[in-house]
């Protein structure tokens, strides 16, 4: 029995290591990031995430190149279930010494995408990542591709419909009205109630006009 309790203590760590940590996000495209090829232009890129956990989980982007590259949202929470499109845009330079266009081949710009699970209510901050770094999970590393404008393909309508169903998805969010986070606070601990403010105007307009009166008589 003692060996077979020195087995299993031996085979706890290895097993721990061997199965990869449970991925909480459902990525599409899953492996590539879609550009069409437009040398010397800002061009878009879209990635559908999907939480399929049962939990909150906090997203992140990362890049190889962020001096040219920027994704919209850069990060968030998603509840159980909840999707979301994220558009990525990367500048494309000009090919050097007459070099080929490197249409539908890959590049050494990478992009990854980490999770972290949290709490029901918690806000995003980029920090979430370093003050829990021993739970992040790496979902995915995504490689740029480049697609010819020009040619018909798959990848090339999919990645249209997407950008189409980011930018929609922006639009109808601009048109909600800011959600009402009650009092505002100004300062360190000042509440401010319209109502107070109204009602304090109101009276010091009233004497005011008591003072007015009495100089006038």
């Amino acid at each position: 029995m003692a060996a077979a309790d020195g087995k299993l203590r031996w085979l706890c760590p290895f097993t721990k290591s061997v199965f990869p940590a449970r991925r909480r996000l459902r990525l599409d495209p899953s492996s590539s990031l879609y550009f069409p090829y437009e040398p010397g232009k800002q061009a878009k890129s879209a990635v559908k995430i999907k939480n399929t956990s049962k939990s909150y989980v906090a997203f992140k982007f990362q890049t190889t190149a962020p001096k040219s590259c920027y994704m919209r949202p850069p990060g968030g929470i998603l509840t159980p279930g909840e999707s979301l499109i994220a558009t990525v845009f990367k500048f494309i330079e000009q090919p050097e010494n007459n070099e080929k266009p490197i249409v539908d081949q890959k590049t050494k710009v990478k992009f990854k995408i980490i999770s972290l699970k949290v709490k029901e209510g918690t806000d995003y901050v980029p920090e979430l990542f370093d003050e829990q770094k021993d739970q992040v999970t790496i979902e995915r590393t995504l490689k740029v591709v480049f697609l010819d404008p020009e040619r018909p393909s798959p990848a090339l309508d999919k990645l249209k419909l997407q950008l189409a169903q980011a930018e929609a998805a922006a639009t109808e969010a601009d048109k909600k009205p800011p959600v009402d986070t009650g009092p505002k606070v100004v300062g360190e601990g000042l509440i401010v109630d319209e109502w107070k403010e109204r009602r304090e105007r109101y009276l010091a307009k009233q004497q005011v006009e008591a003072v007015d009166s009495v100089v006038k008589q």
